[in-house]
């Protein structure tokens, strides 16, 4: 692994990922590590009439500083070095799209997240991400 990307949403699972991906950088040298975390779009009309749009991007930028917070300080405690992004829209597309843009070799990710209660066994957007991208995705539980 040289290039990696991993999701994060601020969950156990992501955090887990992270901490995967310390031990990996531990024992086999250093790579590049790229943190994604990606907030839902607001859709809803009603906010998007009281709230100017830089309002709302602040709010996606709050969010995704705290879904990161933990990933990162567990990155620095480590002596790790890694690009944070936010990205706003479909997870599963932008994971794809990102992994894509920075040419990641690896994909590091937690098997469940925040948003994974529409699949028993692994998280919706990972059965998505496993279906639409074509490098290893690793899952840790």
């Amino acid at each position: 692994m040289k290039n990696v990307l991993i999701p994060v949403d601020g969950s156990g699972n992501a955090l887990r990922a992270v901490r995967y991906m310390v031990d990996h950088v531990r024992e086999h040298g250093p790579c590049s590590i790229h943190l994604l975390n990606v907030q839902q779009p607001i859709v809803s009309g009603t906010v998007k009439t009281f709230f100017e749009p830089e309002a709302i991007q602040e709010y996606y930028e709050d969010e995704s500083k705290m879904a990161l917070s933990e990933a990162e300080a567990v990155l620095d405690k480590a002596g790790i070095l890694y690009q944070s992004a936010l990205r706003v829209g479909n997870t599963a597309d932008w994971i794809k799209t990102y992994a894509t843009e920075q040419r990641c070799d690896h994909i590091v990710m937690g098997s469940r997240g925040l948003g994974a209660a529409g699949s028993l066994l692994l998280g919706s957007v990972t059965l998505k991400v496993l279906h639409a991208i074509h490098i290893p995705v690793v899952l840790v539980n």
